[in-house]
């Protein structure tokens, strides 16, 4: 395997920051964005503010619309919203028959109704090509600044898996390789779902002894539910499940938790979602999550409650009184 080319296909936050970063490091990267109004503004201004304020995008950075622009890559990052992934991925279905590139998902999401995974989609409709993962405690902003970060990557081709963490990894990306992908996609995936009632908390004031019970039980449920779908149980202790969890719960820059918080505050979630363009994945992520535990049959209540918040109308108040007014247990994991 010898990676000359990087195409990332979506051009949010986390695809800007990733290719900043890869840039940096000397690699050839193509970005593409979906709509091309936009993808122009960021080419001519080498900035893209709507997602990463202030960040500068190299000139060695090739910004484009045209998703065939990425076929002659030797790796294709994928970065959309998860409910966009199987729309954009047939897009680029053609163009890329009978080739051998390299797919890496990092993408955080669990497809409504199938309960896939993305790279399960993504074997589904390129069954020729290689399929790793990526995820861990990753805010774009902070990667798209070079401050030190971890990451995980995992792949079923033990010699893939190693040659990509060569080439994507360094001081500042120090990325841990693995065998397995299912702990590592649902752990990114699931994390973004506790991210809400962990603002809400905050949004409560709820203060920090009730923050750190809410997230040690999340984890617990991630565990539960994670560990039904298939993950390794020792993956959700890693980057993509605890340090994940752990980032996205606490952090100021989490869009899920940014939501939960104003959840907290009263506002609706239409005026939520009126006032971002950003995605919070961890929205039709809780969907795909109550649907899994329903027909695996695992016990899920904080699941169950942002659910109902989100997808029901039931007040952020009533679903935190019915979280605390549970049957008192022993603690399992």
């Amino acid at each position: 395997m010898n990676i000359q080319r990087t195409a990332i296909v979506g051009a949010g936050g986390w695809g800007t920051a990733l290719a900043v970063l890869w840039s940096k490091q000397g690699n050839e990267i193509t970005l593409w964005g979906h709509d091309p109004a936009r993808t122009e503004k960021v080419r001519a201004t080498r900035e893209n503010p709507d997602y990463l304020r202030g960040i500068k995008l190299p000139e060695s950075i090739s910004i484009t619309s045209d998703i065939t622009d990425c076929a002659d890559a030797d790796l294709i990052v994928f970065v959309t919203p998860s409910i966009a992934l199987r729309s954009v991925a047939n897009q680029l279905r053609a163009s890329l028959s009978g080739s051998k590139v390299v797919l890496l998902s990092g993408t955080k999401g669990i497809e409504h109704g199938t309960g896939m995974r993305m790279s399960q989609i993504l074997e589904e409709i390129f069954p020729q090509n290689t399929v790793a993962v990526i995820s861990g405690p990753n805010l774009a902003v902070e990667v798209s600044r070079d401050l030190p970060t971890a990451t995980v990557l995992g792949c079923p081709v033990a010699e893939c898996a190693e040659e990509l963490q060569r080439h994507l990894g360094s001081e500042r990306f120090r990325i841990y390789s693995s065998d397995e992908t299912i702990g590592i996609e649902l752990g990114g995936a699931l994390k973004n779902v506790f991210a809400i009632p962990a603002g809400v908390s905050d949004g409560f004031g709820l203060g920090d002894n009730s923050k750190a019970a809410l997230v040690t039980r999340s984890l617990a449920e991630l565990l539960r539910l994670g560990t039904a779908m298939g993950g390794n149980p020792r993956t959700f202790y890693g980057l993509s499940g605890a340090g994940d969890l752990i980032a996205t719960c606490f952090s100021q820059h989490s869009r899920n938790r940014r939501v939960g918080e104003k959840l907290g505050r009263g506002e609706t979630l239409e005026q939520i979602l009126s006032g971002t363009h950003m995605v919070a994945e961890g929205i039709p992520t809780s969907k795909s999550a109550y649907e899994c535990a329903r027909k695996l049959n695992v016990d899920t209540p904080i699941i169950d409650q942002i659910y109902s918040v989100l997808y029901e109308g039931k007040r952020p108040d009533q679903a935190m009184q019915e979280l605390l007014g549970r049957d008192q247990k022993a603690e399992r994991v």
